[in-house]
């Protein structure tokens, strides 16, 4: 029998092509092809995980028509020569074996091309000097470079890249291509005005802007004929004073419609991260923003042209609101990335009706961080994408030996390793000494724009409980004790501990109007009306946010001066970063950097400022810590012994303050060779 989600399960065919489902990879990026830009095993093994889990369409992200000529980015996929097609073949046909599609998102970044890549100015539709070259010439301390405006002959040499691109990949068995022509690349420096300034046929009207992309998507069909299926990467809106907006995206789809098969509508214009754009937020929301952000434009050229196919995309975190939204005809695909990372099996899980399993995605960016090292992308809740080339097919192997095991926490790192212990066939027992699983996830999960946290903290518990069923055994209200895995005799021990609270040695901390952030968000402390927070990474600018969401008058006090305190808040928040700072500019919220605590009072507390030593007292009556956590190290030392000490292993925040990513990166690598 068929699942409840008849919309998003019900297969299409374009052209004479079979798509089984509605629910496509946007385009990604795992680091995997070469150097030279050449798919590798590696990354035609990453690729199973989401045909094996079901989605109709997968899209490797920028690949570039011709390396020689366009390059933004290191490990880009180069399809200029014949040299990849072979590799291209063990991606294609690795897809064919699941029924569905493999594709490229080609492109040329045009103006984005950086004067250092190649030793001259960039291609665009006119000449100009962007925000971003301003940026570039800055970091390598040159003036800025104005882009080369693209003559006819060029703009035909670049439309043959384009098909010759694509005709590649149809060579190599691929039927569907994605043509990228917005976020600012070079094709939607053609269609934008913030970019063209052209007076000849290319320039001007929205129709004569059009002709660039036209030609392309034209020259991509005669290379590669009927049966092969046009995808046109959009902005629905630029986010840019400057730049198109839907009205006028709307009246583009028009133009494009009978050169293109469907259009996948995104938004914002591409930018360095640092840039004066939002262009990062349109395309890959934080956590901090809502769920199907940018649905709304695909809605509105559905409804503006209905015989067009439209394929949405932006934080459709599930498969319910995918059926939702093409069940209302705003859509007729949706784009999943980072939710289909953090679980590459919801499509199945759904098709079989059970959407509790799914495991939610936090959008905390941990995946995206991967790209600027450069090392090869993985999610902070789905541990297998770090390891999709040794466990190729998806399956944690069963233990040589059954072994005897302890867990001790039930935060990420412990409830990973549970259930990874529990798939290798081991005897496991997780002790946690409080009454309720999580974690610190728990108190991330309190404030009311964390969703997707709370999300999490429901699968990890509903996740215990499956392996409860399974026959683990989980002890809550039970603090383990040397002498009580002593007396157990297990063969081996993960230690998952957590962390604790830093409090500074200061006049005053002990007061009555002093506690740790988290606990006042969850009611487990008074507040007052005047709050300070003393630390300005996550934890910290999340509580004022909360607090101040809530009418209290809260204000943060920061060690570090500005720029170092801003790239800790980068580092604990992510992509989030930029979005507490900008929450906090909206509603007033003041941080003070460089200042020391010193001394709290009943009605203030009292700061240093770091350069000068001055000394000041600011006015509260309830103080909130957020300075940090220390790894219970002392707890850990005194269970190292319980069992054999190769076979003793600190994880999590029980080794070092970490991240939900680390700790259950580690959680999961750790118990492969228990």
């Amino acid at each position: 029998m068929g699942s409840k989600y008849s919309h998003v399960f019900a297969p299409i065919r374009i052209r004479g092509i079979d798509f089984k489902n509605r629910v496509t990879l946007a385009p990604t990026t795992p680091v995997l092809a070469t150097e030279d830009g050449i798919i590798t095993h590696e990354f035609v093994d990453w690729f199973r995980m989401f045909a094996r889990g079901g989605a109709t369409v997968l899209y490797l992200g920028n690949c570039s028509v011709d390396l020689r000529e366009n390059q933004d980015q290191n490990y880009q996929l180069d399809l200029g020569t014949d040299r990849g097609t072979l590799p291209m073949t063990w991606y294609a046909d690795m897809a064919r074996q699941y029924g569905c599609h493999a594709s490229f998102e080609i492109n040329h970044a045009g103006e984005g091309v950086a004067f250092e890549t190649f030793g001259r100015p960039s291609f665009s539709s006119s000449s100009f000097i962007s925000e971003d070259e301003i940026i570039r010439a800055r970091m390598a301390g040159r003036e800025p470079i104005a882009c080369q405006e693209m003559s006819r002959e060029k703009i035909k040499e670049v439309v043959e890249l384009f098909a010759r691109a694509a005709a590649r990949m149809k060579r190599a068995g691929m039927d569907i291509v994605m043509v990228h022509g917005g976020h600012g690349n070079l094709i939607s420096q053609f269609t934008s005005p913030k970019f063209n300034h052209r007076t000849d046929e290319y320039g001007g009207s929205t129709a004569n802007r059009a002709r660039f992309a036209i030609e392309v998507c034209q020259a991509i069909r005669r290379a590669c004929g009927e049966d092969f299926v046009i995808e046109y990467r959009c902005s629905g809106d630029e986010e840019d004073p400057e730049g198109m907006h839907i009205d006028e995206t709307i009246e583009l789809a028009g133009y494009l419609k009978p050169y293109i098969d469907i259009l996948h509508v995104s938004a914002g214009l591409h930018t360095l991260p640092f840039g004066p754009h939002r262009y990062y937020r349109n395309w890959c929301q934080n956590y901090l923003m809502d769920h199907c952000f940018n649905v709304h434009y695909a809605r509105d050229i559905k409804q503006a042209h209905p015989d067009l196919l439209v394929n949405t995309v932006g934080s459709i975190v599930s498969l319910d609101y995918a059926e939702e939204i093409i069940a209302n005809g705003w859509a007729d695909f949706v784009s999943m990335c980072r939710p289909l990372m953090a679980d590459p099996d919801m499509p199945r899980k759904y098709a079989e009706d059970r959407p509790e399993d799914r495991r939610p995605c936090l959008r905390c960016d941990a995946c995206a961080k991967h790209l600027m090292t450069p090392k090869p992308t993985f999610c902070a809740v789905n541990p297998m994408s770090a390891m999709t080339s040794e466990l190729r097919d998806g399956v944690v192997p069963r233990a040589r030996k059954r072994k005897k095991v302890a867990i001790v926490g039930g935060g990420p790192a412990g409830i990973q390793a549970l259930q990874t212990l529990l798939d290798r066939g081991h005897e496991v027992t997780l002790y946690e000494k409080s009454g309720e699983l999580g974690g610190h996830v728990i108190d991330a999960a309190v404030p009311p724009f964390k969703n997707d946290v709370r999300d999490y903290l429901r699968w990890m518990r509903h996740t215990a409980g499956q392996c409860i069923e399974k026959g683990a055994r989980i002890l809550l209200n039970t603090a383990a004790t040397a002498d009580m895995l002593t007396l157990e005799g297990y063969d081996a021990l993960v230690l998952a501990l957590g962390a604790e609270p830093i409090v500074p040695r200061l006049p005053g901390i002990d007061g009555p109007n002093v506690f740790w952030a988290p606990d006042a968000e969850a009611g487990k402390a008074p507040v007052g009306q005047r709050i300070a927070v003393i630390g300005g990474s996550a934890v910290g600018m999340e509580a004022a946010l909360d607090f101040s969401q809530q009418g209290k008058e809260a204000f943060v006090v920061e060690m570090l001066e500005a720029g170092p305190a801003g790239s800790k808040l980068h580092a604990s928040a992510g992509s989030g970063a930029a979005e507490l700072t900008r929450l906090f500019t909206e509603r007033g919220i003041p941080v003070y950097y460089g200042k020391a605590l010193t001394e709290v009072k009943p009605d203030g507390i009292v700061v240093r400022d770091v350069r000068s030593g001055a000394e000041e007292t600011l006015p509260c009556d309830t103080v909130l810590l957020a300075v940090g956590l220390r790894p219970r190290l002392a707890e850990a030392e005194a269970l190292r012994r319980c069992a054999p000490e190769t076979s003793v292993f600190l994880v999590g925040d029980g080794k070092k303050a970490a991240s939900i990513c680390e700790a259950v990166n580690e959680a999961f690598q750790v118990c492969l060779h228990i």
